[in-house]
């Protein structure tokens, strides 16, 4: 059975908060990386709507998205959220089928 985590999470940032939203969380994407369980861990930002960020999150299991989430920084933010966004995430549990692209 496969324990993954996998999902696309939509952020729509209040358009005055989307430069401060894409500051802070550039500065999470390499260290998220870097943790035990990460396998993939991508933001994007529209082209046609710079207030919409995507998140493309693949964890090797629910237990290190768990431990992700319970980071200090996330704490924070999760609990402060609505200070940078218009709406409150809109989160698509996703299977990745095809192998992950992150080490070649």
């Amino acid at each position: 059975m496969n324990e993954q985590h996998a999902f696309i999470l939509k952020a729509k940032t209040r358009p005055e908060m989307a430069e401060a939203f894409e500051t802070l969380f550039r500065a999470y994407v390499e260290p998220s990386r870097q943790e035990p369980g990460c396998i993939e861990y991508h933001m994007l930002r529209d082209q046609q709507d710079p207030s919409l960020f995507v998140f493309f999150e693949v964890w090797a299991s629910k237990a290190a998205l768990d431990t992700h989430s319970a980071l200090p920084h996330m704490v924070e933010f999760f609990e402060n959220r609505m200070d940078y966004l218009e709406r409150d995430f809109d989160i698509q549990p996703i299977v990745m089928l095809s192998a992950s692209s992150a080490n070649r």
